[in-house]
């Protein structure tokens, strides 16, 4: 069988998207393994994972990622950025789409796509984790999937890979695990931020809803305001917008650059 795909790539995080909106679709199982196959860097296309598009009675289309470890995340900000611009094709247009999270909408303008999440919730403050025998202060957030967030003054320094493996299989998180984002609170309402992703199973030059959870919290605890900029370790910039009711969040939008990066085609899947 052959499959054809575009590759995208939204501020850093790359995906193979394959648009399955008037095709039958596979079983999970199949995505899972393709996923684990394509996304290998050295011997295939290479990804942050693929992305599924599929038909929705109730929305414009339904969108599903599968990372490279196999397992299919609840959803994706920088991946639903990518999934909406390849929708509209290079032409302006709100979306309506489905995830595992629940119902997004996109603003596509140009190369410019702004996502509304869901509500953020299940914030906690301050869990004290021990790693190795040293205490780290840990702040989580859901953002339509787990982050745990971690201030460092020194982000340079830090073993990413390491520490954010320990944080991300916690026992604390268990039994699903976090993503893990190292943050840098700055002035004028910025950060910079590197991200563990649960999945992908290491560090990404961007995480989309990394830069979310970080702004959010950073806001809770640091009193930032609309918008946050936040510096991905890939050198781009993403917009988080929202709206603040004392510890919530309302009207939480998740904005950056897409680029449609190439097509082609895999045999033999």
């Amino acid at each position: 069988m052959k499959l054809s795909f575009t590759k995208w790539v939204g501020t850093g995080n790359d995906f193979i998207l394959f648009d399955f909106r008037r095709k039958k679709s596979f079983p999970t199982g199949k995505w899972a393994a393709l996923a684990q196959k394509l996304c290998d860097r050295k011997r295939n296309i290479g990804g942050d994972g693929i992305l599924v598009l599929e038909s929705s009675k109730g929305a414009d289309f339904r969108m599903r990622i599968f990372n490279p470890d196999g397992s299919e995340a609840e959803m994706c900000g920088n991946g639903s950025r990518c999934v909406a611009a390849h929708v509209a094709g290079g032409k302006n247009k709100d979306l309506v789409f489905d995830t595992l999270a629940g119902r997004l909408e996109a603003r596509v303008r140009k190369d410019v796509v702004k996502v509304r999440l869901m509500q953020p919730h299940s914030f906690q403050n301050g869990i004290a984790l021990d790693i190795g025998g040293k205490s780290y202060s840990v702040h989580s957030i859901t953002v339509g999937v787990p982050h745990a967030v971690i201030f460092a003054d020194d982000l340079e320094g830090i073993d990413v890979e390491r520490l954010g493996e320990k944080v991300r299989n916690h026992s604390y998180f268990s039994p699903r695990g976090t993503n893990v984002d190292f943050v840098k609170a700055e002035g004028n309402n910025s950060i910079a931020l590197r991200t563990y992703e649960r999945g992908v199973e290491g560090e990404t030059l961007a995480c989309g809803t990394g830069a979310v959870a970080s702004a959010l919290v950073t806001a809770l605890l640091k009193q930032f305001s609309s918008p946050v900029n936040a510096l991905t370790k890939g050198g781009d910039r993403l917009k988080i917008y929202f709206r603040r009711e004392g510890e919530t969040f309302k009207d939480v939008y998740l904005e950056g650059k897409v680029l449609r990066v190439f097509e082609g085609s895999v045999k033999n899947v």
